[in-house]
Protein backbone atom coordinates (compact mmCIF):
# COMPACT_ATOMS: atom_id res chain seq x y z
CA UNK A 1 0.00 0.00 0.00
CA UNK A 2 2.98 2.54 0.68
CA UNK A 3 4.67 1.55 -2.00
CA UNK A 4 1.46 2.28 -4.10
CA UNK A 5 1.24 5.56 -2.64
CA UNK A 6 4.75 6.51 -3.31
CA UNK A 7 4.62 5.86 -6.69
CA UNK A 8 1.43 7.71 -6.97
CA UNK A 9 3.16 10.86 -5.78
CA UNK A 10 6.21 10.81 -7.84
CA UNK A 11 4.51 10.04 -11.05
CA UNK A 12 3.10 13.08 -13.08
CA UNK A 13 -0.46 12.90 -13.20
CA UNK A 14 -0.61 14.79 -16.27
CA UNK A 15 -4.73 15.33 -15.18
CA UNK A 16 -5.54 19.03 -16.93
CA UNK A 17 -7.45 19.30 -19.45
CA UNK A 18 -5.00 20.06 -23.46
CA UNK A 19 -3.92 23.14 -24.24
CA UNK A 20 -4.64 24.31 -20.34
CA UNK A 21 -0.95 24.30 -19.44
CA UNK A 22 -0.60 27.05 -21.85
CA UNK A 23 3.22 27.62 -23.97
CA UNK A 24 6.41 28.83 -22.89
CA UNK A 25 6.09 32.62 -22.88
CA UNK A 26 9.29 34.61 -24.78
CA UNK A 27 10.57 35.22 -20.03
CA UNK A 28 9.92 31.79 -19.13
CA UNK A 29 6.20 31.91 -17.72
CA UNK A 30 3.84 30.04 -18.51
CA UNK A 31 1.15 31.57 -20.82
CA UNK A 32 0.99 32.40 -24.84
CA UNK A 33 4.33 33.79 -26.41
CA UNK A 34 4.38 37.70 -25.43
CA UNK A 35 2.34 37.46 -21.80
CA UNK A 36 1.97 35.19 -19.25
CA UNK A 37 -1.47 33.92 -17.95
CA UNK A 38 -2.78 33.23 -14.52
CA UNK A 39 -2.91 29.42 -15.22
CA UNK A 40 0.03 27.09 -14.04
CA UNK A 41 2.70 25.36 -16.70
CA UNK A 42 2.73 21.62 -17.72
CA UNK A 43 -0.08 19.28 -16.88
CA UNK A 44 0.59 18.11 -13.64
CA UNK A 45 -3.25 18.77 -11.35
CA UNK A 46 -3.50 19.41 -8.22
CA UNK A 47 -2.55 16.46 -6.61
CA UNK A 48 0.81 16.35 -8.74
CA UNK A 49 3.59 18.33 -10.66
CA UNK A 50 4.98 18.83 -14.22
CA UNK A 51 7.69 20.18 -15.93
CA UNK A 52 8.42 21.25 -19.19
CA UNK A 53 11.27 22.69 -21.45
CA UNK A 54 11.40 25.41 -24.03
CA UNK A 55 12.92 26.61 -27.39
CA UNK A 56 12.08 29.90 -28.95
CA UNK A 57 13.26 32.16 -31.69
CA UNK A 58 11.77 34.80 -32.83
CA UNK A 59 13.59 36.67 -36.51
CA UNK A 60 12.82 39.81 -37.45
CA UNK A 61 14.07 42.05 -40.27
CA UNK A 62 17.12 43.36 -37.99
CA UNK A 63 17.76 41.06 -35.17
CA UNK A 64 16.68 37.39 -33.73
CA UNK A 65 16.20 36.78 -30.00
CA UNK A 66 16.42 32.98 -28.97
CA UNK A 67 14.99 31.91 -25.57
CA UNK A 68 15.49 28.76 -23.98
CA UNK A 69 14.03 27.56 -20.78
CA UNK A 70 12.98 24.79 -18.15
CA UNK A 71 9.37 25.34 -16.07
CA UNK A 72 8.51 23.38 -13.10
CA UNK A 73 5.09 23.49 -11.96
CA UNK A 74 3.96 22.05 -7.89
CA UNK A 75 0.28 20.95 -7.18
CA UNK A 76 -0.94 22.99 -9.65
CA UNK A 77 -0.65 26.00 -8.00
CA UNK A 78 3.58 27.46 -7.74
CA UNK A 79 5.48 27.94 -10.95
CA UNK A 80 9.19 28.32 -10.89
CA UNK A 81 11.07 28.90 -14.24
CA UNK A 82 14.54 29.40 -15.35
CA UNK A 83 14.92 31.27 -19.17
CA UNK A 84 18.03 32.55 -20.94
CA UNK A 85 17.83 35.21 -23.67
CA UNK A 86 20.13 35.80 -26.44
CA UNK A 87 19.87 38.47 -28.72
CA UNK A 88 21.30 39.33 -31.44
CA UNK A 89 21.64 41.53 -34.67
CA UNK A 90 21.95 41.40 -38.40
CA UNK A 91 22.53 44.88 -39.84
CA UNK A 92 25.13 47.53 -39.37
CA UNK A 93 25.98 48.76 -37.54
CA UNK A 94 24.93 46.25 -34.92
CA UNK A 95 25.58 43.49 -37.42
CA UNK A 96 27.48 42.19 -34.07
CA UNK A 97 25.71 42.78 -31.43
CA UNK A 98 24.86 40.18 -28.99
CA UNK A 99 23.36 40.55 -25.50
CA UNK A 100 22.50 37.66 -23.21
CA UNK A 101 19.70 37.73 -20.16
CA UNK A 102 18.66 35.36 -17.62
CA UNK A 103 15.43 35.17 -16.15
CA UNK A 104 14.22 33.79 -13.10
CA UNK A 105 10.38 33.33 -12.67
CA UNK A 106 8.09 32.58 -9.86
CA UNK A 107 4.33 32.71 -10.24
CA UNK A 108 1.83 31.64 -7.52
CA UNK A 109 -1.75 30.52 -8.37
CA UNK A 110 -4.27 33.12 -5.92
CA UNK A 111 -7.85 32.57 -6.49
CA UNK A 112 -10.29 30.78 -8.68
CA UNK A 113 -9.65 28.17 -11.34
CA UNK A 114 -10.33 28.95 -15.49
CA UNK A 115 -11.43 25.48 -15.93
CA UNK A 116 -13.81 24.11 -12.99
CA UNK A 117 -15.32 27.60 -12.30
CA UNK A 118 -17.73 27.54 -15.12
CA UNK A 119 -20.62 28.69 -13.74
CA UNK A 120 -18.90 31.54 -12.17
CA UNK A 121 -17.49 35.03 -14.32
CA UNK A 122 -14.76 34.51 -11.70
CA UNK A 123 -11.54 34.22 -13.67
CA UNK A 124 -8.21 32.71 -12.25
CA UNK A 125 -5.64 34.94 -10.47
CA UNK A 126 -1.88 34.58 -10.39
CA UNK A 127 0.75 36.87 -9.47
CA UNK A 128 4.14 36.56 -10.50
CA UNK A 129 7.47 37.93 -9.91
CA UNK A 130 10.58 37.60 -12.79
CA UNK A 131 14.15 38.56 -11.63
CA UNK A 132 16.14 39.46 -14.68
CA UNK A 133 19.87 40.00 -15.10
CA UNK A 134 21.39 41.34 -18.37
CA UNK A 135 25.27 39.88 -18.84
CA UNK A 136 26.29 42.87 -20.79
CA UNK A 137 26.68 44.08 -24.74
CA UNK A 138 28.87 41.80 -26.77
CA UNK A 139 30.13 42.83 -30.17
CA UNK A 140 30.35 46.12 -29.85
CA UNK A 141 33.79 46.45 -27.84
CA UNK A 142 35.14 48.30 -30.56
CA UNK A 143 32.58 51.23 -30.05
CA UNK A 144 34.13 51.15 -26.62
CA UNK A 145 29.95 49.70 -25.66
CA UNK A 146 30.39 46.68 -22.90
CA UNK A 147 27.32 47.45 -20.76
CA UNK A 148 23.72 48.55 -21.38
CA UNK A 149 24.63 51.48 -18.71
CA UNK A 150 26.39 52.94 -21.53
CA UNK A 151 23.21 53.08 -23.86
CA UNK A 152 21.29 54.75 -21.02
CA UNK A 153 19.87 52.16 -19.19
CA UNK A 154 20.24 52.85 -14.85
CA UNK A 155 20.39 49.04 -14.00
CA UNK A 156 21.87 45.84 -15.44
CA UNK A 157 19.20 43.80 -13.19
CA UNK A 158 15.75 44.17 -11.88
CA UNK A 159 12.35 43.12 -11.05
CA UNK A 160 8.99 42.60 -12.98
CA UNK A 161 6.18 42.30 -10.91
CA UNK A 162 2.59 40.69 -12.49
CA UNK A 163 -1.02 39.86 -11.69
CA UNK A 164 -2.72 38.08 -14.15
CA UNK A 165 -6.63 37.04 -14.77
CA UNK A 166 -7.50 34.22 -16.84
CA UNK A 167 -11.16 32.87 -17.80
CA UNK A 168 -11.46 29.62 -20.08
CA UNK A 169 -15.36 29.79 -21.45
CA UNK A 170 -15.32 25.87 -22.39
CA UNK A 171 -18.32 26.11 -24.65
CA UNK A 172 -17.29 28.79 -26.50
CA UNK A 173 -14.14 27.69 -26.87
CA UNK A 174 -12.55 30.52 -25.90
CA UNK A 175 -9.53 32.08 -23.65
CA UNK A 176 -9.45 35.40 -22.34
CA UNK A 177 -6.14 36.86 -20.26
CA UNK A 178 -5.17 39.68 -18.87
CA UNK A 179 -2.42 40.96 -17.14
CA UNK A 180 -1.15 44.12 -15.34
CA UNK A 181 2.65 44.11 -15.60
CA UNK A 182 5.04 46.92 -12.79
CA UNK A 183 8.37 46.94 -14.56
CA UNK A 184 11.45 49.25 -15.39
CA UNK A 185 12.92 46.59 -18.09
CA UNK A 186 13.78 48.38 -21.45
CA UNK A 187 12.68 45.85 -24.54
CA UNK A 188 12.19 43.20 -21.74
CA UNK A 189 16.02 44.27 -20.27
CA UNK A 190 17.37 43.42 -23.18
CA UNK A 191 18.53 46.61 -22.58
CA UNK A 192 18.88 47.06 -19.40
CA UNK A 193 16.17 49.02 -17.09
CA UNK A 194 15.45 52.39 -16.06
CA UNK A 195 16.84 54.90 -18.23
CA UNK A 196 17.20 58.77 -18.93
CA UNK A 197 13.73 59.59 -19.63
CA UNK A 198 12.16 57.45 -16.93
CA UNK A 199 13.92 55.46 -14.01
CA UNK A 200 10.53 54.48 -12.07
CA UNK A 201 8.13 51.75 -12.14
CA UNK A 202 5.04 51.91 -14.88
CA UNK A 203 2.43 49.81 -15.04
CA UNK A 204 1.99 48.17 -17.87
CA UNK A 205 -1.32 46.51 -19.69
CA UNK A 206 -0.78 43.28 -21.54
CA UNK A 207 -3.80 41.23 -22.91
CA UNK A 208 -4.51 37.65 -24.78
CA UNK A 209 -7.14 35.96 -26.23
CA UNK A 210 -7.42 32.60 -27.82
CA UNK A 211 -9.90 29.97 -29.39
CA UNK A 212 -9.52 26.91 -29.51
CA UNK A 213 -10.43 25.34 -32.99
CA UNK A 214 -10.61 22.27 -31.17
CA UNK A 215 -8.58 20.11 -28.18
CA UNK A 216 -5.30 20.09 -30.08
CA UNK A 217 -5.59 23.12 -32.18
CA UNK A 218 -5.49 27.65 -31.27
CA UNK A 219 -5.48 31.17 -32.61
CA UNK A 220 -5.10 34.05 -31.05
CA UNK A 221 -4.21 37.20 -30.87
CA UNK A 222 -1.67 39.08 -27.83
CA UNK A 223 -0.78 42.80 -27.03
CA UNK A 224 1.67 43.98 -24.79
CA UNK A 225 2.51 47.66 -23.66
CA UNK A 226 6.01 48.97 -23.51
CA UNK A 227 7.78 51.45 -21.49
CA UNK A 228 9.48 54.27 -23.24
CA UNK A 229 12.56 54.53 -20.78
CA UNK A 230 16.01 55.14 -23.19
CA UNK A 231 16.43 58.37 -25.65
CA UNK A 232 18.18 55.55 -28.04
CA UNK A 233 15.62 53.32 -27.58
CA UNK A 234 11.75 54.60 -29.08
CA UNK A 235 10.40 51.13 -27.18
CA UNK A 236 6.88 50.60 -28.98
CA UNK A 237 4.01 47.91 -27.93
CA UNK A 238 4.33 44.43 -29.15
CA UNK A 239 1.81 42.70 -30.75
CA UNK A 240 1.18 38.89 -32.37
CA UNK A 241 -1.39 36.72 -34.09
CA UNK A 242 -0.45 33.01 -33.20
CA UNK A 243 -1.41 29.49 -34.05
CA UNK A 244 -0.66 26.74 -31.37
CA UNK A 245 -0.85 23.47 -32.07
CA UNK A 246 -0.94 20.54 -29.36
CA UNK A 247 -0.38 16.66 -31.17
CA UNK A 248 -0.20 15.53 -27.26
CA UNK A 249 0.09 16.84 -23.62
CA UNK A 250 3.62 16.18 -24.29
CA UNK A 251 4.20 18.73 -27.01
CA UNK A 252 3.31 21.85 -28.17
CA UNK A 253 4.33 23.86 -31.47
CA UNK A 254 3.41 27.63 -31.55
CA UNK A 255 4.04 29.54 -34.55
CA UNK A 256 3.43 33.59 -34.45
CA UNK A 257 3.79 37.10 -37.07
CA UNK A 258 5.40 39.66 -34.46
CA UNK A 259 5.07 43.38 -34.73
CA UNK A 260 8.01 44.42 -32.15
CA UNK A 261 8.49 48.60 -33.07
CA UNK A 262 11.59 50.11 -33.18
CA UNK A 263 14.44 48.88 -31.50
CA UNK A 264 17.21 51.06 -30.72
CA UNK A 265 17.47 54.63 -32.67
CA UNK A 266 20.39 52.97 -34.67
CA UNK A 267 17.85 51.20 -36.80
CA UNK A 268 15.22 52.91 -36.67
CA UNK A 269 12.44 50.11 -38.67
CA UNK A 270 9.16 48.93 -37.12
CA UNK A 271 10.60 45.31 -36.51
CA UNK A 272 8.15 42.54 -37.34
CA UNK A 273 8.69 38.72 -38.21
CA UNK A 274 8.04 34.92 -37.41
CA UNK A 275 8.25 33.47 -34.27
CA UNK A 276 8.26 29.85 -33.47
CA UNK A 277 8.38 27.68 -30.01
CA UNK A 278 8.92 24.18 -29.04
CA UNK A 279 8.03 23.09 -26.02
CA UNK A 280 8.18 19.49 -24.37
CA UNK A 281 7.19 18.27 -21.26
CA UNK A 282 4.75 16.26 -18.72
Amino acid sequence: MQAAQAQSILTPDMGKLAATGGVSQLEGAGGGGLTPWALITSYGSRDSYGANAHYTQVNTQDYSLKTYGVAVSVADRVELSLASQEFSGSLAPLNALNIKQDILGVKVKLAGDAVYDQDSWMPQIAAGVMYKRNKGIGGLGALGVTNVKQLGAKDDSGVDYYLSATKILLEQSLLLNGTLRLTKANQMGILGFGGDKNDGYQAMLEASAAYLVNRKLAVGVEYRMKPHNLGVDNEKDYYDAFVAWFPSKNLSLTAAYARLGDITIFNPKNQRGWYLSLQAGF
